[in-house]
């Protein structure tokens, strides 16, 4: 399943890298960019190191690779540390720069847009290389680069990204990190919203963050009903229970009218087989939907 929550933690803070890991969070991230002063950079490669070097499994956010700090990140991580789950690259444009370091890791990478150039060239990023296992958007970056200030400025870079994700087999983005962090309410609702647009789970910044990001995933109670119906009335029908691996929504046709109603084809089948998918999450967590 598509993780919900992406854990975002400094790399030279071993202490916070430790509960992280021990999180509820559904991935961690190690960051070695933004949340890292120039001056502790070796320290926090270091702190990469021994993470994974315990057997523990995350993901790691490398410098922008056309600067000397990624180029090391690069050269550090290429050694593929047993642990290492992929590596969000950020500040991508480039297409062919990207394929060079999916290229040289060898492991998933998930380019992070972060300019016009970037959001312009999202289908090619997202298609520049079989280890691309997802894009994102850096929103701080994106609207200073457009010179605007967030919110509704942002509603088409957004869409893009989606789009993108989708045209190219990916799974649906991640929202960028909601920075206030106190406002769990915001983050909720915010969260609701980027579910809606087309988005699943987010970036977080906060242990906090991470109950409240899990929950606003959760598919509604009415939509898990009616995949739950519409599965049970396709199994009926001798259809595939999974969705369409027959090669149709049921056996011997391609589109039905279901007890609603309501129309069905592949589709709505998928459909289905997502929001089960969705729900399955919270089912193993105890929560049932």
């Amino acid at each position: 399943m598509t993780p919900r929550s992406w854990l975002y933690v400094p790399g030279d803070r071993p202490d916070r890298i430790g509960k992280a890991l021990a999180s509820d969070a559904d991935a961690v991230i190690i960051d070695l960019e933004d949340a890292v002063a120039p001056a502790a950079k070796h320290d926090a490669r270091r702190g990469v190191l021994a993470a994974l070097a315990d057997g523990r499994t995350a993901h790691v956010r490398i410098n922008a690779p056309a600067t000397p700090d990624g180029a090391d990140d690069i050269a550090l991580l290429a050694t593929a540390p047993e642990g290492l789950a992929g590596v969000r690259v950020p500040k991508c444009e480039d297409p062919e720069e990207l394929r060079r370091v999916a290229g040289t890791l060898g492991v998933p990478v998930y380019p992070v847009l972060e300019s016009a150039l970037g959001v312009e060239n999202a289908l090619a990023l997202a298609t520049a290389h079989p280890l691309v296992a997802g894009i994102s958007l850096g929103e701080a970056d994106l609207a200073a680069d457009l010179r605007v200030s967030g919110g509704d400025a942002l509603a088409w870079p957004r869409s893009r990204i989606v789009v993108a994700a989708r045209a190219a087999g990916l799974p649906s983005p991640p929202q960028s990190v909601w920075t206030a962090v106190r406002d769990l309410d915001g983050l909720r609702a915010d969260t609701l919203a980027g579910r809606r647009a087309g988005f699943f789970g987010r970036s977080v910044i906060h242990p906090a963050q991470i109950p409240v990001v899990h929950d606003a995933c959760v598919p509604d109670p009415d939509d898990v009903a009616w995949a739950r119906d519409l599965m049970g009335q396709l199994t009926e029908r001798g259809g595939a229970p999974g969705g369409t691996a027959a090669g149709g929504t049921a056996a011997g046709s391609a589109a039905w009218i279901d007890s609603a109603g309501g129309f069905v084809d592949k589709a709505v089948v998928e459909r289905a087989v997502w929001v089960l998918d969705a729900a399955a999450v919270n089912d193993k967590e105890g929560n049932p939907s």
